[in-house]
């Protein structure tokens, strides 16, 4: 059985991303779009529009081309965008990284990715240049400034305009996302101009968003989730987004109360604190009329006590980098809303549940895992045919990798997980990068990683390690965490004689997620 949205389907032009959206800023040309928390720095839409012509013709100066890919490397501030954007006229393809990421790990995306052009904030510099040393990396662009590199204001003092490149929605890439797929090492993400201009147009109506609103900037930009919610769809709507480089409880709460936040988009951990931590209390924050909850699961009890504390809905949506990435929303109208549920899929969006052993298609109340099919699936994965076929059958349908049913009413919940990334605070961990650390150590034989709950943070790395030398479960810890960012680190370590494998030799990761949790 197909699901599909309780709207009709909406008529989806096919448009470059960065003029669709430089064409609403035309409209209102005073109001806020990006205010920094950090010191009152107002961004407006004009503001924005100008900034993005004047730095496209600045990175066209400095040599960047259809097809090239510039990197971001930088927490939240009101300059991302312009930056995103000015590439993205230009018909270059974005590529974003977690700040936490050690040079060791940039330089692989980077290279995967084949940047050319990274920007970067100046604490961030030093790794940038250690990351991007024998890459062939043309520039190296800082916010702000910084000895060595170029400053990224002065792009916008290039003369004349950007060219006019001429973009095909459907097959030009806009943004390249990395994301572990429902298998491995974490690949780019392919997403086209088409693939964002729909999301946008799918998402902003179920989730509401207007230019009353003013948006909590905290969900990173380097995220696709917070691309889309808090850059695009933003833009589009014509509301305020005011940015906060990183998550702190009273900063941000400080940030709803003075800016009077309308809107918060955030992830469970941040609903969590919302409902627990005992310093909401001193804080004003009757003007928000929502939170929505994305990127992981959401647990009803915590959900429940936050709505309670706060005063309006929180509710949940779903999606994934490789649909752009809104599949799924509960309309915040405080009607069409079921606790625990992720929503109904979004217009233009079909949605089944098909059997995990057999790939029957099931109905109502079958749990199973979520396919889904629309105009905001990716194009593939970066240079990865294979892991792409894997992920999109012949007929269009994604595999979610997330087991699930829908009830009656066509409202989907979310029960388990087929794939192996493990969640953290709505960041993606591939457990066979952790593995493949492990396995370096020469006193480690076998690895496996799994998934332990944990109630602040969702799920945190657990690995399961088989010796031939001498090493203790601390020094291992220790070990991954020099080579990879703090929200990846291993928290536990067990010692095993044996790690279960099948027949053809595939690590068995089920059986140790099942022997973990029957020893909870």
């Amino acid at each position: 059985m197909i699901f599909r949205s309780p709207e009709p389907p909406l008529v989806l032009p096919e448009t470059p991303l960065t003029p669709f959206l430089l064409q609403r800023a035309v409209s209102r040309p005073d109001k806020p779009a990006f205010i920094d928390v950090t010191n009152g720095r107002t961004l407006t839409h004009h503001g924005w529009a100008e900034a993005v012509r004047k730095t496209a013709a600045g990175l066209s100066a400095r040599g960047l081309r259809k097809g090239d890919v510039l990197a971001l490397y930088s927490p939240n501030r009101p300059e991302y965008a312009v930056a995103f954007h000015a590439a993205s006229l230009l018909g270059g393809i974005l590529t974003a990284a977690n700040p936490q990421l050690t040079e060791g790990e940039l330089g692989r995306q980077l290279k995967d990715a084949g940047a050319r052009y990274v920007v970067t904030v100046p604490e961030l510099l030093e790794k940038t240049r250690q990351a991007t040393a024998g890459l062939g990396v043309r520039d190296i662009i800082v916010f702000d400034e910084a000895e060595g590199a170029t400053p990224f204001q002065t792009l916008a003092l290039a003369e004349g305009e950007p060219p006019d490149t001429p973009i095909d929605p459907r097959e030009d890439l806009v943004t390249l996302p990395y994301s572990g797929g429902t298998t491995g090492l974490p690949k780019g993400v392919m997403l086209t101009h088409y693939n964002l201009v729909s999301n946008i147009l799918q998402t902003a109506g179920a989730m509401g968003v207007s230019e009353r609103d003013t948006l909590l900037g905290v969900l990173p930009f380097f995220h696709i989730y917070g691309q889309l919610v808090l850059i695009n769809i933003a833009l589009y709507a014509g509301a305020t987004v005011v940015t906060l480089p990183r998550f702190e409880i009273e900063t941000c709460l400080a940030a709803i109360q003075r800016y009077k936040i309308t809107r918060a988009h955030v992830v469970p951990p941040i609903v969590s604190a919302l409902a627990r931590d005992p310093r909401v209390d001193r804080y004003a924050l009757d003007s928000l009329h929502v939170v929505f909850s994305g990127a992981a699961p959401l647990p009803e009890d915590v959900a429940a006590l936050a709505s309670t504390r706060l005063g309006c809905p929180v509710v949940q949506g779903y999606g994934l980098t490789e649909t752009s990435p809104v599949t799924h929303a509960t309309r915040p109208d405080g009607v069409r809303t079921k606790r625990g549920s992720i929503g109904r899929p979004i217009p233009n969006t079909e949605a089944r549940i098909v059997d995990v052993a057999t790939g029957a298609e099931l109905g109502p109340n079958e749990a199973g895992e979520i396919c889904i099919r629309g105009p905001q699936v990716m194009k593939g994965y970066w240079n990865r045919p294979q892991a792409t076929s894997a992920m999109i059958d012949a007929a269009g349908w994604l595999r979610t990798g997330d087991l699930g049913y829908a009830d009656d009413d066509g409202y989907f919940f979310v029960v388990d997980r087929v794939k192996e990334l493990i969640k953290h605070q709505g960041l993606q961990i591939a457990p066979a990068e952790l593995e493949a650390i492990l396995l370096s150590h020469p006193a480690v034989a076998e690895a496996c990683v799994i998934p332990l709950a944990d109630p602040d943070t969702g799920q945190v790395p657990k690995a399961f390690v088989v010796l031939k030398g001498e090493a203790t479960p601390q020094q291992l810890m220790d070990f991954v965490a020099l080579r990879v960012a703090p929200y990846k680190k291993l928290r536990r370590v067990e010692v095993v004689d044996t790690i279960p494998k099948s027949p053809a030799g595939k690590t068995l990761r089920r059986l140790l997620i099942e022997r973990d949790r029957a020893q909870e």
